[in-house]
């Protein structure tokens, strides 16, 4: 079908909008390859979208085919595993894996985003400080390529040519350009750890399989207050260590603001929250061990929250839902594309890339910020929120400025969204040319039209541009 210009599947949660001259929705995977290989007879660029929940505007076409893959949705359940199609939501592999008390470890904040976009941008959420990221958790995929060969490759399956090796930052977390690194004990990497991370760009993943742990007996989880920055920065330094945490997050004042109105619970003298959640092991007394934490560490402890049942739980998933939310409707009220950060640093410089942000965002944008996100894993986002577009277009500049700086110290610009086509030029901070050169030279021995994904993680090179 031929989309309207305001159809939703020409932006996604960026804010970016594009064009196609189709919107084309396979029902299974013959379909697809069909599609692409129609795609690459008649030279038409193809954007591949998921859920549109991205951030980067990855799924936004620049032309050409936008292809749906809402209709590859099954979820089948093993004991240990999962194989789901590409288009199944996150939340629709949770619902049918509860029954048999499992669940699929990685945990993006939008549960409604599906599998195979999460694979494409190698994402990660609030459990990666015990779990990690997307990869971890992949068993096997299948890929279409442009061509319309199907590949089905499983851990362990080598590429049929050589994957250059290129240096990654020693940082938790890092979805910024292809994974192409040394495998075990110097052999090749797994072909399929190449297309995780990709950003839809080197295949289309059509099915996935996953695995799936044992949901834990036990979970002692709490959102704990504190009235300074320093103490809740100290309290992250000794709890990393923490045997079973799985979730380490932070909240500074300007957030805690943001969603004071939804959660009027809220202590009014917090100015800072850390979120925790334990897999506490059998016989271990864990809530008299973060009772002492709390108290040594000066947490706000009669006014920190603490959960007793499940219901409390969803209570504290919705209030960092919301967070992400609140800032969200701000940008969408001011008419506005997000000026947001994934960066991550090496633990040691977690406290410097943080004081850097604080000092510059105090002098430049005061009480129009946010800050929150992955502590543990020394990974925070920054959410600026400008009234209007040129200070819009200050705090970009900003932005880069901070991915700059976060890679000086030995981080990257990516951990867990890709770069898309909002944030491609950051790309350029963090590799050589010489070694952008080395990607897109995979690129094109699979992808040699350069159709997949066009102007995402890379600028269209003139010999393929329109």
């Amino acid at each position: 079908m031929r989309p309207e210009p305001d159809s939703p599947y020409l932006s996604d949660a960026s804010g970016l909008r594009g064009c196609a001259s189709e919107v084309l929705i396979p029902e299974d995977e013959a379909a697809l390859s069909q599609i692409l290989r129609e795609a690459t007879t008649s030279n038409t660029p193809v954007t591949i979208s998921g859920s549109g929940t991205g951030v980067t505007g990855g799924r936004v076409p620049d032309g050409g085919w936008l292809v749906s893959l809402e209709k590859l949705n099954s979820v089948r359940v093993e004991k240990g595993f999962a194989v789901c199609g590409a288009g199944a939501s996150l939340s629709a592999i949770q619902t049918a894996a509860a029954p048999s008390k499992q669940f699929y470890a990685p945990d993006p904040t939008e549960n409604s985003a599906s599998i195979g976009g999460t694979v494409s941008t190698n994402a990660s959420g609030s459990r990666s400080f015990l779990y990690g990221d997307t990869r971890r958790h992949i068993r096997a995929l299948r890929v279409v390529l442009a061509s319309g060969e199907v590949l089905a490759l499983r851990r362990g399956d080598k590429a049929p040519f050589e994957i250059p090796v290129l240096p990654a930052p020693d940082v938790r977390k890092n979805t910024a350009g292809y994974f192409m690194r040394a495998g075990a004990n110097g052999e090749p990497m797994d072909y399929m750890d190449l297309f995780i991370g990709s950003d839809g760009t080197l295949g289309v993943v059509s099915e996935v399989e996953v695995t799936l742990l044992d949901v834990p007996k036990t979970l002692f989880t709490g959102v704990v207050f504190f009235a300074s920055d320093d103490q809740a920065l100290n309290a992250v330094d000794l709890w990393r260590p923490v045997s079973g945490l799985r979730m380490l997050e932070y909240v500074d004042a300007g957030a805690l603001d943001v969603v004071r109105s939804r959660f009027p619970e809220i202590p009014a003298e917090a100015r800072v929250a850390l979120m925790i959640e334990q897999d506490v092991t059998a016989g271990e007394d864990a809530e008299e061990a973060w009772l002492d934490r709390l108290e040594a560490s000066g947490a706000l402890t009669d006014d920190s929250w603490f959960a007793a049942s499940a219901t409390d739980r969803e209570r504290f998933r919705r209030f960092r839902h919301g967070l992400a939310e609140a800032v969200n409707e701000i940008i969408r009220q001011r008419g506005l594309m997000k000026a947001n950060s994934d960066f991550a640093v090496p633990l040691g410089k977690s406290r410097d890339i943080l004081q850097l942000y604080r000092e510059t965002l105090e002098r430049e944008f005061q009480g129009q910020y946010v800050i929150f996100g992955h502590i543990g894993d020394a990974h925070v986002h920054i959410n600026i929120l400008p009234p209007n577009k040129a200070e819009w277009e200050r705090a970009m500049g900003l932005m880069k400025g901070f991915a700059a700086a976060a890679v000086g110290m030995g981080g990257t610009v990516s951990a867990e969204h890709g770069l898309g086509k909002r944030k491609r030029d950051y790309l350029k901070l963090q590799f050589t040319p010489e070694q952008i050169e080395t990607m897109q030279a995979v690129k094109r021995r699979l992808d040699p039209q350069w159709l997949l994904g066009r102007g995402t993680l890379f600028e269209v090179p003139a010999a393929f541009a329109a």
